[in-house]
């Protein structure tokens, strides 16, 4: 049986979304894509008391990483999921590039053409996206710009705080993924 997603659990889900971005980054750069399961904290804890030492016992959902995802495309990844019901939500993460508005209007409508366009523009930042959706239409993003200082980024110490760029909040960054993220929940 699961729990409801409370007001708590929906207020929460931009901190633990930060969380994720947080313990993620402190692995550095170039890493694969990432899925996380959310559940509610103290479910589990009363399931498992023994995690009690290893999670944000104050945070009203606990991310819980899931295995690799299967192949390379996303989508199709995303496609194959369905949640159990004790899942409140989701969150996936991946290092995507950015481009400036007028340099997307100019990329080619094929997608392998339009991925190595941008791969290749100069004025392309690369960053680390983390998409979170709760059941019932909850959502939220936050995008780590990686620097562009080589001084700053020659080498990943593990203090995220020192390693990485601006961070941008917002619960509309990337519609698409969010909408593949909320069919993960449709019976």
């Amino acid at each position: 049986m699961s729990s409801a997603i409370t007001e708590e659990m929906t207020a929460g889900l931009p901190a633990v979304t930060r969380e994720i971005e947080q313990f993620v980054a402190s692995e550095g750069w170039e890493r694969p894509a990432r899925m996380f399961a959310l559940v509610d904290t103290a479910e589990l804890l009363e399931a498992e008391p023994g995690l009690a030492e290893q999670l944000n016992t104050s945070s009203p959902l606990t991310p819980v990483e899931q295995e690799e995802l299967p192949g390379n495309d996303i989508g199709e990844a995303l496609a194959g999921i369905a949640w159990p019901e004790r899942v409140l939500g989701c969150a996936l993460v991946q290092e995507i590039v950015v481009l400036p508005p007028e340099a997307e209007q100019e990329l080619p409508p094929e997608d392998d053409a339009a991925r190595n366009a941008a791969a290749q523009h100069p004025e392309r930042r690369e960053a680390r996206l983390v998409a979170a959706v709760l059941r019932g239409g909850t959502q939220t993003c936050v995008l780590r710009l990686r620097n562009k200082d080589p001084e700053v980024d020659d080498g990943f110490d593990g203090d995220p705080e020192q390693e990485e760029g601006e961070l941008v909040e917002d619960s509309a960054l990337a519609p698409n993924l969010l909408n593949a993220m909320h069919a993960t929940f449709e019976e």
